[in-house]
């Protein structure tokens, strides 16, 4: 008799997400709909745009004063989008 070796679905998964490269933009995707979420629906209700260039994630917050609250709690908001969706996909925020 010869050895199966037999695998998760989740691992088969995770490896053809890997192999074919479709694991970050997958990853991205998931951090970005986790915006709303993680900043809270009054935050929300401001963010005009969010998009990831180079590992740091651009919102466009329309109000000044909640802009400025937002930029100083920086890491607090990489560490809760990273925790949010399992892995470090991003490194920085940039409030604008």
């Amino acid at each position: 008799m010869f050895k199966r070796s037999v695998k998760s679905l989740d691992d088969v998964l995770h490896h053809l997400l890997r192999s074919s490269g479709l694991e970050t933009p997958l990853l991205q995707r998931r951090l970005i709909e986790a915006w709303d979420e993680v900043a809270g629906t009054v935050v929300a209700k401001y963010t005009a745009e969010k998009y990831i260039k180079n590992q740091t994630l651009f919102v466009k917050i329309t109000n000044p004063a909640l802009r400025n609250d937002l930029a100083m709690m920086r890491g607090q908001l990489v560490m809760r989008l990273n925790d949010s969706v399992g892995s470090m996909v991003i490194a920085d925020v940039r409030i604008y």
